[in-house]
């Protein structure tokens, strides 16, 4: 968060110097504290890493190494970071390739200043941008089943069933009413799972549990 405590502390990286200046402009007025920019891939990777943003404002397409990959290595590197991913492109395969990378959400560059103000606040807190029934969406055309996830064997016979259930998009008061359960244990078993899988969000549960094999696609 930002020194006086008011807001998350924001890097933009985005090769467009107006791009950058109006994001910041916006961000500042909205009480977001940006702490430093980036023209390109691998200098957004060096700013995160030295500077340690609570989130950063990421192009998809840069120089010198694209925003996806740039995300992947700031997320390796510095876990706590969120990323948002910015593009003009609103297509579909951009988003689900986002969200595999570990981002926490997606922008379009058109954003209003409201929404974009509002979306830094909310991954800064942990959670998606997208809802869970969305992504849901998204993995099932784009989704191919790789290897489990590191800790997936860790997980108890409940706990796989509420990430099956994630997976599905369902909510903690679904999953409660689906499983008997109490919706306080539901969000025990939930934080269980994102803790042994290393899990940012919602929206990294349901594309673990799609690459996983737990959930398959439908077929048309």
């Amino acid at each position: 968060m930002s020194a006086d405590g008011t807001g998350p502390r924001v890097l933009i990286a985005d090769d467009q110097t107006l791009v950058r200046s109006g994001f910041r402009m916006i961000l500042a007025k909205g009480g977001i504290e940006v702490v430093g920019e980036a023209a390109d891939g691998r200098e957004a990777v060096a700013e995160a890493l030295r500077l340690r943003p609570d989130v950063v404002l990421m192009d998809i397409r840069m120089p010198e190494m694209d925003g996806l990959a740039a995300a992947r290595r700031v997320l390796a590197d510095a876990p706590d970071c969120r990323v948002l991913m910015l593009t003009t492109f609103d297509l579909d395969g951009y988003v689900y390739a986002a969200l595999a990378a570990g981002a926490s959400g997606f922008l379009l560059k058109d954003v209003t200043p409201e929404h974009l103000v509002a979306s830094v606040r909310l991954v800064a807190t942990g959670d998606a941008l997208l809802a869970p029934s969305i992504t849901r969406r998204l993995v099932e055309r784009f989704a191919k089943p790789g290897p489990a996830p590191e800790g997936l064997d860790d997980l108890t016979p409940r706990e796989t069933e509420v990430l099956r259930l994630l997976g599905g998009g369902l909510s903690n008061a679904e999953m409660a009413d689906r499983l008997v359960l109490s919706e306080a244990t539901v969000k025990t078993h939930v934080a269980r799972i994102f803790a042994k899988l290393g899990l940012r969000d919602r929206a990294q549960a349901v594309v673990a549990a799609y690459e996983s094999g737990l959930i398959t696609p439908r077929t048309p």
